[in-house]
């Protein structure tokens, strides 16, 4: 049987969404489970699937105790964005802090900026589990700043929103990262007890 061309272009494209990705979780949103306990509310997630979110540069916020599901719940909707041909990447933010620190010394910073900015869809795992230097601050806040109203943002955190403004060392610079970030975001608080711990 002769598959279309365009499935074979799609196929490739999928592939090359998803290696490029890195996703922490192989999930899709067939996999979810809304379990009522979990908090996680399925029209609300369903809505995601559409991609709405992406083309409008809304962010999604995952909150909730270790274990629970979040970091999955974001790799599916990374996973759904990747089927839709939005580009994804997902970072570990110890590895992202890192990897500005590293672009800082080899001096394409600028380059690695203008990457980020240009990505449909940023996922950032475990935020707020270490402070900041000053200067990881300022390039965070120019992360979100590029990205605010334009690109899609997922942040994941075992820490209740009310305590980000904790992560930063500076208030000024809190108050405009955290502006940018909450007020039209999407918010999921997971909860219920691990699931590592059901598997």
């Amino acid at each position: 049987m002769n598959i279309p061309a365009y499935t074979i272009f799609y196929r490739i494209r999928y592939a090359r969404l998803l290696k490029t990705a890195s996703f922490r979780y192989q999930a899709s949103f067939e996999e979810l489970s809304f379990e009522a306990s979990r908090g996680l509310e399925q029209l609300h997630v369903l809505s995601l699937s559409t991609g709405s979110y992406i083309r409008n540069g809304e962010a999604v916020l995952i909150t909730g105790s270790a274990g629970c599901g979040k970091s999955f719940l974001a790799s599916a909707l990374g996973n759904q964005a990747c089927r839709q041909g939005f580009s994804v990447f997902y970072f570990n933010m110890q590895k992202l802090l890192l990897r500005l620190k590293v672009s800082r010394i080899e001096g394409n910073t600028i380059r690695f900026f203008d990457k980020l900015s240009k990505t449909d869809l940023i996922i950032l795992d475990d935020f707020g589990l270490s402070s900041m230097e000053k200067q990881q601050q300022l390039d965070f806040m120019e992360i979100i700043e590029d990205r605010h109203a334009r690109k899609a943002t997922i942040i994941v955190s075992q820490l209740p929103v009310v305590n980000w403004f904790d992560v930063f060392s500076d208030e000024t610079l809190a108050d405009a990262i955290i502006d940018r970030i909450i007020h039209t975001a999407h918010r999921f608080e997971l909860k219920g007890e691990s699931l590592r711990k059901k598997r």
